[in-house]
């Protein structure tokens, strides 16, 4: 069924009686060319990729869950490329182009806006390193604007410039970057995978895999064996319990909470994205009027989807010291994503030493970006068993051989990435 205005129109007057489910409910097969472990954005980016431009048939995308109720659900919907290292700025800005017609190219209403991302500096050292990051952009052919403290008050005459205690002093300005409805995503690539043939199979929980000689040759599930000629995994956060049934034991990443917070709505007051650059806080507006923020993960493991007191603390202190007036607005909710933080803090797209089996993880808290790239690339490398020319740095290997991708520069710690 294709969606138009025409179509949105007709159904109004005709008591809305033509609507058909956005996709199918389908039994699952005893076997697929391609099983991918994962209904989150990234899985099925992986599935409508791999069948709209790689011709794949036989996909089938399985859900622990329903779609949308994961990380793609949980988190606050900020896309952007302002990255400063090779090995990522083209891979986000290949994901930032893919945002710009994604909804032409599937059919749906993702609520792409790309109202602009600004990173305020609050030291000379820190405005130093944002002009090294906006040059780096301009090489790779991405929009970077440095603005001065006038700058910033001109966009932002709410943030606290006079009596901070870290003032501001300019900001770097991605104004392709934006925000995108994140359940939109899930369900505009759940049905777009579907409409190819795709079968996605919610409440079918992966319980195991079958090796012979060394090549994975299906999965245990909830509701029995499926066969699979290859198998893609991208679960986020529940990466190393899943890896671990393949007897993948120790992957370079750690689980943690990230916890997000929506406001009561309010008139239009947050121009774009702004982020704290004297403490990790970062916030913007919802088209239903929230105010959409979070901050840092939480310290230790953990497989929970809710977090501890101390993080909130820390990130109603940060919003509190860059505007005061959040201080008026009454929280309306709060959740947890669960985060597979890297050790560099980069993502990993690769093949394992299990034959057939294929890996997608290690997005720590930036993975809704990645949504549309990380499906083309994952796509590419099932396809094609060679990876995409934007995701060449993402190898298991550059951690043996020291090739970190340290966007932070903060070594293997990964609850500081």
């Amino acid at each position: 069924m294709h969606y138009s205005g025409f179509k949105v129109i007709k159904e109004a007057l005709t008591g809305h009686k033509g609507w058909k489910p956005a996709w199918r409910d389908p039994q699952p097969q005893d076997r697929y060319d391609y099983v991918i472990i994962g209904g989150g954005g990234h899985g099925l980016a992986t599935a409508y990729y791999l069948a709209k431009e790689f011709g794949k048939a036989r996909i089938a995308v399985l859900e622990k869950g329903w779609i949308g109720g994961g990380n793609v659900g949980r988190n606050t919907t900020i896309i952007r490329s302002n990255y400063l290292l090779d090995g990522n700025e083209p891979f986000y800005e290949f994901s930032m182009k893919l945002w710009e017609g994604l909804e032409q190219d599937f059919n749906f209403n993702a609520m792409v806006s790309q109202r602009g991302v600004l990173n305020l500096c609050h030291t000379d050292a820190q405005r130093d390193a944002y002009r090294r990051r906006a040059n780096a952009m301009r090489l790779n052919g991405v929009d970077s604007e440095l603005l001065d403290a006038e700058g910033v008050r001109r966009m932002a005459p709410f943030l606290n410039f006079d009596n901070a205690r870290f003032p501001i002093k300019g900001g770097l300005l991605q104004p392709r970057g934006g925000t995108v409805r994140h359940d939109a995503v899930a369900w505009g690539y759940a049905r777009g995978a579907d409409s190819r043939g795709v079968d996605i199979i919610q409440n079918c929980e992966v319980t195991g895999f079958r090796i012979e000689n060394g090549k994975v040759t299906g999965v245990e599930t909830s509701r029995g064996f499926i066969g699979a000629g290859k198998v893609g995994c991208a679960v986020a956060g529940s990466s190393g319990r899943v890896m671990a049934m393949a007897g993948i034991n120790r992957l370079p990443i750690e689980s943690h909470v990230l916890q997000a917070f929506v406001s009561e709505g309010l008139k239009p007051v947050i121009p774009g994205v702004i982020t704290y650059g004297a403490g990790h806080f970062y916030v913007s507006q919802s088209d239903k009027g929230g105010l959409v923020f979070g901050g840092d993960i939480d310290g230790y493991n953990s497989y929970a989807q809710r977090g501890n007191l101390p993080v909130v603390e820390d990130v109603c202190e940060g919003g509190m010291s860059l505007m005061p007036m959040i201080g008026r607005a009454r929280l309306l909710r709060m959740w947890g994503g669960i985060m597979d933080m890297s050790m560099d803090g980069s993502p990993i797209i690769d093949r394992t030493d299990v034959d057939g089996l294929y890996f997608n993880g290690g997005w720590c808290y930036g993975g809704f970006k990645a949504t549309p790239a990380s499906g083309w690339c994952f796509a590419h490398l099932l396809a094609t068993d060679t990876p995409h020319d934007t995701a060449k740095a993402y190898r298991f290997d550059r951690f043996r051989k020291g090739l970190m991708i340290d966007e932070k520069g903060m070594g293997a710690q990964p609850n500081l990435h």
